[in-house]
């Protein structure tokens, strides 16, 4: 069974490619830039992207199988054209906030993802992922200039889960049966507050790193002046002000079909220690 996976390049296709490439499966990459993916020897390249609907009939022409990176404006001709080449099976990555407005997302429309996908005829999962913890790296620049990790709601508890999870995940359910049908709502290993997560990258740096609370109003003024539409910083301290009142817990998901245990915040802060140096 020959697997495309779209978005190749991307944060999370990229660690597809490499878990069904150890898993032995055969891929085809659909990429924009092949050079930039590095892509393991043995895989199939094909130059285009989701937002190209007109590179698709190449990409999914001979392919069995296809790891769906969430993109919503052009879902609807993806499935099109994959249902006319005879796409039998789609496993597609979409998110927790499935169904409400993510000013963040553009373009990825989680809801109509999974609608498309869902009337295309295929035998489809849906992988839906909550927090990543590489969204911490947003601290990055701060934990290096100014030695501590400003945020609001430091008690906000979150269950982040490590990209090279999420791609284990799809690969797994993409060469095992029983899949079908199924919705799989991925967690890291631990429900964990921000003031944590700050003591793990501290703890990995092997120093204390001092966590200054602010204010929503100034971390909205923080997030806007970096850059982030006040849409979004707005959609952001609400997710945080939710976690605070609830506290988010692991939904097991990852351990149950992997057989491991997820990678807990503590490693993923040590394995990415250079990015808070």
């Amino acid at each position: 069974m020959t697997v495309l996976v779209t978005g190749a390049t991307g944060n999370v296709g990229r660690l597809v490619v490499d878990e069904l490439v150890a898993r032995g499966v055969p891929v085809r990459a659909l990429t924009v830039d092949p050079e930039r993916a590095a892509l393991p020897d043995g895989v199939e390249v094909v130059v285009g992207s989701l937002a190209r609907p007109s590179t698709l009939p190449a990409a999914l022409d001979g392919v069995e199988a296809v790891y769906l990176a969430p993109y919503a404006r052009t879902v609807s001709r993806f499935c099109e054209l994959a249902a006319r080449a005879g796409i039998r099976r789609v496993v597609a990555l979409s998110g927790s906030s499935v169904g409400d407005t993510h000013p963040a997302s553009s373009g990825h429309g989680f809801a109509a993802v999974e609608d498309a996908v869902r009337g295309g005829g295929f035998d489809w999962t849906f992988l839906r992922p909550g927090a990543f913890m590489t969204n911490s790296l947003g601290w990055a620049s701060c934990v290096r200039e100014r030695g501590e990790v400003r945020s609001v709601y430091p008690r906000a508890t979150q269950t982040p889960i490590d990209l090279g999870d999420i791609a284990a995940v799809a690969a797994q359910v993409l060469v095992s049966e029983g899949q079908v049908g199924r919705i799989y709502e991925l967690s890291g290993p631990e429900g964990i507050s921000l003031a944590e997560m700050a003591a793990a990258i501290g703890g990995a740096l092997g120093r204390e790193l001092p966590f200054v609370e602010l204010t929503p109003e100034e971390q909205v003024a923080e997030w806007v002046a970096a850059g982030y539409p006040e849409g979004v910083a707005s959609w952001l301290l609400e997710n945080f002000e939710v976690t605070e009142r609830e506290p988010q817990v692991p939904t097991g998901v990852v351990e149950e079909l992997l057989g491991r245990g997820g990678v807990s915040f503590a490693d993923w802060a040590k394995v990415n220690v250079a990015a808070f140096s």
